[in-house]
């Protein structure tokens, strides 16, 4: 072997070890008592539900606004009622935080829910402590944040 074969077969193995390293897809399996589990291979004989899903990596990144230097309400650290800013701000805030709260709500961890009740005549889910008030602290977050987006849409 030459050493440009030798250098080519390890720029191969190190993209491919680099993509591995990155894989974007795990899979959510919800066995027949209602039990989450999140995997990166989908298991073989899996007697349940196997749900794909794949990851965006760049759904979770937020850009924060640059503070304006000119305002005497910035170097106090606020920013004017009236500024475009504020508005767009507050909108990003209401966004994130609904988003956050359907996140939590939709992709619940594992033992965040139980299931209640006769498997052939269906079952109820219930949530836990922990999980329950997590959920309320989100919502109210939420509540929060649309809040200060009606007063900064009002000015």
């Amino acid at each position: 072997m030459t050493a440009n074969h030798v250098i080519t077969v390890c720029i191969a193995l190190g993209l491919a070890i680099g993509l591995d390293a990155n894989a974007q897809t795990l899979y959510k399996l919800i066995d027949k008592n209602g039990k989450v589990t999140y995997v990166e291979k989908p298991p073989k004989d899996f007697d349940g539900k196997v749900i794909r899903l794949d990851i965006d990596p760049n759904a979770n990144t937020a850009t924060l606004p640059k503070p304006a230097a000119s305002a005497p309400a910035a170097a106090a650290g606020r920013a004017d009622p009236a500024t475009p800013d504020r508005l767009k701000v507050a909108r990003d805030r209401a966004e994130a935080a609904r988003k956050a709260y359907d996140n939590a709500l939709n992709n619940p961890g594992e033992g965040d829910v139980t299931r209640v009740g006769n498997m052939g005549g269906g079952t109820r889910p219930v949530f836990s402590e922990a999980y329950a008030k997590r959920l309320a602290d989100l919502e109210q977050a939420a509540k929060e944040a649309e809040d200060d987006l009606k007063r900064a849409e009002r000015g």
